[in-house]
């Protein structure tokens, strides 16, 4: 193939008039980026090639789609275009008596103003240097830039926008409170005093005013002290702020905020949060250890936590050298910020060989018909993280130390240890208020909000999905009439209740609290932590157990009465997915986790829980509806203002809580503020109640009792109100309907017809099918409903070998993921980037396990 280089100032330089000519055929496909423009200068769309590779990264002209040299081709011959911008990074040895900064010296700075430095690089060795050109295809002509005399203006243009453009994966709204966070410029020089300050592990108090909450370390000097007050309850005189004003003393790390994974860090002189990337060093000065520390729901550090028994120590395998792992099937994933939660599900997701056959395995038809933007393209992204986690491509070992001396002496190549799932993660959380946050989130919710994307998104004829997919059964009994009523539902998840009452370590954990509140009262380091040691038999005598059926409405009686539901399964899964639920809400709502050890089996014989259907002299209730009321005056409900102000006191605006209590119902304030948590980033969020007159279509972000949805529909608000509260869409659906829209109604409704009659109605298998606690998404698509694998025989067993993914922390809303994946024979933990061979994996301490059924 023809290939010629025109260098600015070089001999084979152009004349102007030549290079304009060159390019005038391609001015028309030759785009200016403008404002709401996505420039992929960072990352292949299709891989996790970048700059920084061997390649570079060719930028397209006109969509502003990056590729990786062994895509660029798919793109050029699917889409005709032929101008790209090549960006590459040469990373190089310095010269001696070059610069003698710490930071490897920037040439051409302005060009990638928007690229990461690697931490590699951090050294006083190398430097690099910034590449850009044009390159015209097919015949791969370059033309060298920065080349402004030559070139037409509409390029120049077009190359200096696109290469100023800010990263597509930051948010653009000027109101998000979710931006990233920045380094402070503070953070590598700070100078810490050496004034002999060490900060105990509990007790703190602020040094001015005696205040226990809202406490802040000054990172200088060690300084405690208050902050303001905040909306959320929290707050303090101030005294932090003041002292900056005396001191300029600029960073502060707020406490019971410090885990091994970071902590919040606040800037007075840049008046904003910020990141340290010294941290630990800073906090080392004043004697706390990261690894340690823990954070906690209402910010004060329980020092109950000893290295010997945390599970930050014992999940992670701290002080055990772990032996790292390199090669296909052991690529990390970085953390982008509270992003393990994902990092955890997608290892356990890829190690799945029908996940691996389904988009691996057909990577090359995914990407030959992806869309034209292959960014926007569900299968296209789960082709191209499995590929980068299962090809070894981006897990290398490190070279042997006299090979990597000679390299280095012409040129340092990159060791691509791991991948950014920044693209991927932008969309599969697109549109959804918590995933596409830079929160901490359940692992639980984003396996279902994954399934759910596969189950809409097909890829040829085999849904990867199905090996998760079961039905249960449940039996629903009133305990007057003594009738049943048999329905069949989708689940994915296996959800374990924690026996509590079964410990088998009472009296120790009775010693415990004792001492535990004694050391308290007296201000003492706790004692080292007791947990509650559950059997697994009785987690599982727990699931199988009658359960109460609050408001269960008797259509024998045609009145309320007493009713008990038990579940069992109908089918059973290729790989079953169990789930300990160890998360709780407090008495102020914050999920909270039960510390316990479960002695999980290796092999797990589930048979027992087949389920039987109607058996003989069993007599099934009636298929009656409850009488339908419909309201009068729909305005006039009543709002119950206790709860709004329980709401209102936890720092959200009055007119939210306000509405966050009408459109629930008046359920109480826990209901509620699940509204509030799934609605605080609207735009309408906290203006004021607007209740529509019955019969008027609401808009989906204001839609009241009463209101009837276009096309006959019930609101999309109450829809998901039920449906947050564990019942499957169309059930809710159907309720709604049958009760006028009336909430309280729908919900007795439901607790008598657990049994949703056929829906035909198209517009149902294509919106949103995700629930949560239970996990009842109905894929239907169509009138033969989910397909359900199930096997023959009467045993039912299943091994676990295949993957554990574990939490630590306090809640859901806080702490940190790995996953442990089971490997030719041996346990691997996967801790964000960090792929080591596993010596100790604490299996009874796991949150999700990952169960593979044995063939009968």
């Amino acid at each position: 193939m023809q290939r010629a280089a025109l260098f600015r100032g070089g001999d084979a330089q152009m004349a102007a008039g030549d290079l304009g000519e060159l390019l005038v055929p391609y001015m028309p496909t030759i785009r200016v980026p403008k404002s709401g423009d996505r420039v992929y200068k960072t990352e292949c769309a299709f891989s996790y090639e970048s700059p920084d590779s061997e390649g570079g990264l060719y930028v397209c002209m006109n969509t502003f789609l990056g590729f990786g040299r062994e895509h660029i081709e798919r793109h050029y011959r699917k889409t005709g275009q032929c101008v790209y911008l090549h960006l590459k990074r040469h990373v190089i040895e310095k010269v001696p008596g070059a610069s003698g900064g710490a930071l490897p010296k920037r040439r051409n700075a302005q060009l990638f103003l928007d690229l990461e430095i690697s931490s590699d690089l951090n050294s006083d060795d190398f430097e690099y240097e910034d590449e850009a050109k044009l390159v015209i295809f097919p015949d791969h002509y370059e033309i060298s830039l920065p080349n402004i005399e030559e070139l037409p203006a509409l390029v120049t243009i077009a190359c200096d926008a696109l290469l100023s453009a800010k990263s597509p994966y930051r948010k653009q709204e000027p109101d998000s409170w979710e931006e990233e966070l920045q380094a402070s410029k503070h953070a590598k020089t700070l100078v810490q005093l050496d004034n002999g300050v060490r900060i105990p592990p509990s007790g703190w108090k602020c040094s001015k005013c005696d205040l226990r909450e809202n406490l802040w370390l000054n990172l200088t000097d060690g300084s405690v002290l208050c902050g303001k007050w905040f909306f959320d309850g929290s707050g303090g005189n101030g005294h932090a702020m003041e002292h900056y004003k005396e001191t300029g003393y600029p960073l502060a790390v707020k406490l019971g905020t410090i885990t091994p994974d970071g902590a919040d860090v606040y800037s007075f002189d840049e008046e904003e949060p910020v990141l340290d990337p010294h941290i630990a060093k800073h906090l080392a000065h004043f004697g706390i250890d990261m690894l340690q520390m823990q954070v906690t729901e209402n910010g004060l550090r329980d020092n109950d936590i000893k290295p010997r028994v945390s599970e930050w120590e014992v999940i992670q395998e701290a002080g055990v050298k772990l032996k790292p792992m390199y090669g296909p099937g052991y690529t990390g994933m970085k953390n982008l910020g509270n992003s393990c939660y994902l990092n955890a599900v997608m290892q356990a997701i890829f190690s799945i060989p029908e996940f691996q056959r389904a988009y691996v395995g057909n990577l090359p038809r995914i990407f030959d018909y992806s869309p034209l933007d292959p960014t926007q393209d569900f299968n296209t992204q789960m082709a191209k993280l499995g590929h980068g986690l299962l090809s070894g491509q981006y897990s290398k070992p490190p070279m042997k130390s006299e090979l990597i001396e000679q390299v280095m002496k012409e040129e340092h190549k990159l060791q691509h240890n791991g991948i950014s799932p920044r693209m991927f993660k932008a969309f599969i959380s697109k549109g959804h208020p918590e995933f596409s946050s830079n929160r901490q989130q359940d692992a639980q919710e984003f396996f279902l909000h994954l399934i759910n994307l596969v189950e809409r998104n097909p890829v040829g004829s085999e849904n990867p999905s199905d090996v998760f997919r079961f039905l249960v059964e449940e039996r629903t009994q009133c305990c007057q009439s003594r009738k049943v009523r048999y329905t069949e539902r989708v689940d994915y998840i296996m959800q374990l209740p924690v026996a509590m009452e079964a410990a088998t370590n009472k009296d120790e954990l009775i010693a415990y609290e004792l001492k535990r509140r004694e050391a308290e009262a007296a201000r003492r380091p706790l004692p080292e932590l007791v947990r509650a040691k559950i059997p697994f038999s009785a987690c599982l005598q727990a699931f199988s157990e009658p359960s109460n059926v609050e408001d269960f409405w008797s259509s024998a009686l045609q009145a309320k009465s007493a009713g008990v539901k038990t579940s069992r399964f109908a089918s059973f899964p290729e790989y079953l997915v169990v789930q300990i639920k160890k998360f709780t809400f407090g008495l102020d709502w914050i999920p909270k986790k039960l510390d316990v050890s479960i002695d999980m089996p290796d092999f797990l014989d589930i048979s027992h829980l087949r389920a039987r259907g109607l058996q003989p002299g069993e007599e099934e209730l009636p298929d009656i509806a409850p009488p339908i009321v419909i309201p009068d005056d729909p305005k006039a409900l009543d709002i119950d203002e206790s709860s709004v102000m329980q709401l209102a006191e936890m720092g959200f605006p009055l007119e939210a809580c306000r509405k966050a209590v009408y459109y629930t119902g008046n359920l109480g304030a826990e209901v509620a503020f699940n509204w509030i948590i799934a609605h605080m980033e609207e735009p309408d969020f906290a203006e004021p109640l607007v209740i529509p007159v019955f019969g008027e279509v609401a808009s989906s972000g204001t839609a009241a009792l009463g209101a009837v949805g276009l096309d006959n529909q019930p609101p999309e608000e109450m829809v998901a109100i039920l449906i947050s509260m564990g019942f499957q869409r169309n059930l809710a659906i159907q309720a709604l309907k049958a009760t006028n829209n009336n909430l309280e109604r729908a919900l007795e409704w439901i607790f008598s017809h657990p049994d949703p009659e056929e829906e035909s109605d198209p517009a149902l298998d294509t919106m949103d099918m995700e629930n949560n606690a239970n996990a009842n998404i109905l894929a239907e698509t169509g009138s033969e409903g989910p397909r359900i694998k199930d096997g023959p025989g009467s045993k039912f067993c299943f091994s676990l070998d295949l993957a554990v993914i574990f939490h630590m922390g306090t809640s859901t809303m806080s702490g940190h993921y790995v996953c442990h994946l089971r490997k030719e024979g041996r346990w691997v933990i996967y801790n964000d980037l960090r792929v080591c061979a596993s010596e100790r994996p604490p299996k009874d301490l796991g949150y999700i396990y990952f169960y593979h059924r044995i063939p009968s």
